[in-house]
C-alpha cells in the first residue's frame, strides 16, 4: 500500500523504516543461502571465492562439479533412493492427511482437539526424539533398515502439513453442498470427489509438496531408520561433509535451491487459486 499524501511525519518514518527492517531481515536471511551458488562454479575444490572468482575472469569458473554430481555413481544412487522414497511418502502423507483432515472437521467427532494435536505432534517434538523412536518401534516389527520403513517414516512426517492445509481449505468450504449432493442422490465416494475434492484440490497440493519437501529434504530420521541401500541425497551430503570435503555439495545444495524456489512459486500460486475459488479475492 503506497503512503497517502496526508501521513505525518511519524507515519512516513515508520512507513520507510518497516520497510528497511524487512530489507535488512530479508537479506539476512537469503545472503548465506546466495554465497552458495556461485561457489558451486568454482573451478577449484575449495569452499572459498579464488582470486580468480572475484576478479570475474572465466578461468574462475566451472561446471566441473555439477558434472561430478551427474556422473557420481554415489550422488546418482542418492539421488534415485530420494526420488523413490520421496513420492511414494508424499502419496501417504497425501491420503491419510487428507482423510484425517475431512474426518476432523466434521462437528460430530468426539475430542477432534486432541486428536488434532496428536496428528501434529511430529511437528512439535523434536526431530531426534522423533527419529529415536521410530527406529525402536520399527526395529521390533522388522521394518529398520528397509525401504518401507523409511517411506512410513517419511510419511508421518509429512502427515501434520497435509492436515493443517486441508484444514485451512475446509474452513471456507459449504457443506451445503455435499447435502444438495446426498439429496440428488450421490454417495459418499461420488460427493467427495465431484463436490470437496475440486474445491480443496489447492489444499491437498500444498500440503503434498510440503510433504515432498519434507521428505527429500530430511536426514536425521533416515539416519536412524535407513541403512546403506537407503542412503538419500541429503544423507550423501552429510557424509560429504563429515568424511571428506567435496565442493560438489555445493553444487547439489544449488540445485535444491532452484527446486525449493520453483516448488515454493507453485504453492504461491495455488494459495492465490484456492483464495479465489473460496471468493476471498478478486479474480
Amino acid at each position: 500500500m503506497a503512503l497517502p499524501i496526508y501521513a505525518s511525519p511519524l507515519q512516513t518514518a515508520w512507513y520507510y523504516g518497516f520497510r528497511f527492517i524487512c530489507a535488512v531481515i530479508f537479506f539476512f536471511l537469503i545472503f548465506p543461502i546466495m554465497v552458495i551458488i556461485p561457489l558451486s562454479f568454482n573451478a577449484q575444490d575449495f569452499f572459498t571465492f579464488t582470486p580468480e572468482m572475484l576478479a570475474f575472469k572465466a578461468e574462475g569458473y566451472s561446471t566441473k562439479h555439477y558434472q561430478d554430481f551427474f556422473t557420481n555413481s554415489d550422488w546418482q544412487n542418492a539421488l534415485r533412493n530420494s526420488l523413490r522414497i520421496a513420492p511414494m511418502a508424499t502419496l501417504l502423507s497425501v491420503s491419510f492427511g487428507t482423510l484425517a483432515a475431512i474426518g476432523l472437521s466434521q462437528s460430530h467427532v468426539p475430542f477432534r482437539r486432541a486428536i488434532m494435536a496428536i496428528l501434529i505432534s511430529p511437528m512439535i517434538v523434536p526431530l531426534i526424539i522423533s527419529a529415536a523412536s521410530m527406529y525402536f518401534f520399527f526395529s521390533r516389527i522388522g521394518l529398520q533398515g528397509t525401504y518401507m520403513g523409511v517411506v512410513l517414516a517419511h510419511a508421518v512426517l509429512g502427515v501434520p502439513f497435509v492436515i493443517i492445509t486441508v484444514t485451512a481449505t475446509l474452513v471456507g468450504f459449504d457443506k451445503s453442498l455435499t447435502r444438495a449432493a446426498a439429496n440428488m442422490g450421490a454417495g459418499p465416494v461420488r460427493t467427495f470427489f465431484k463436490i470437496q475434492m475440486p474445491l480443496i484440490l489447492p489444499g491437498v497440493i500444498s500440503g503434498g509438496l510440503f510433504a515432498f519437501i519434507t521428505s527429500f529434504d530430511e536426514v536425521v530420521v533416515v539416519l536412524f531408520v535407513g541403512s546403506a541401500g537407503q542412503k538419500t541425497l541429503p544423507w550423501q551430503m552429510f557424509t560429504g561433509l563429515r568424511e571428506q570435503i567435496s565442493p560438489t555439495i555445493l553444487a547439489v545444495a544449488t540445485i535444491l535451491i532452484v527446486v525449493s524456489i520453483m516448488l515454493l512459486t507453485t504453492l504461491e500460486l495455488l494459495r492465490r487459486r484456492s483464495e479465489r475459488l473460496r471468493g476471498m479475492s478478486p479474480g
